[in-house]
């Protein structure tokens, strides 16, 4: 950062994910990433991850739509890049705990699109940008 560039308001604390079931999200996010729950509302409308680094939350969305991604209707709504060191074991893992692997595949050898149990698209990589 210049001496020009003013200094960020502030910094990313959590990427949030609508959908119908929070706790239920929050398990396979949990068990996916290996993050902790740090926050549950009195409600369970919403449960936040953290291992104390940036937080993955579930928030309650009644009127909830599964995307469609990549047809057309209900557009990815979020989208998270999960980096792994082998894309067949992670898909492997991923899908025991309840993913789904997308049948739209654009770049499978160094990106696997899966789907949560909610119906947002994510992807398992390899690539790292080092």
């Amino acid at each position: 950062m210049t001496s020009s560039t003013p200094p960020p308001v502030g910094r990313l604390a959590s990427v949030s994910f609508d959908c119908p079931d929070p706790s239920a999200l929050a398990d396979f996010y949990g068990a996916l990433l290996g993050l902790p729950r740090a926050y549950e509302s009195l409600d369970g409308g919403v449960v936040s991850l953290s291992d104390g680094g940036l937080a993955v939350t579930m928030m309650r969305a009644t009127d909830h739509v599964r995307p469609t991604w990549p047809g057309p209707g209900q557009q990815q709504q979020v989208h998270l890049d999960i980096l792994v060191t082998d894309l067949d074991d992670g898909v492997a893992r991923a899908v025991a705990l309840g993913a789904a692997e997308a049948n739209h595949q654009p770049a499978p050898s160094a990106w696997r699109v899966l789907v949560d149990p909610a119906g947002h698209p994510f992807c398992l990589t390899t690539v790292t940008g080092d």
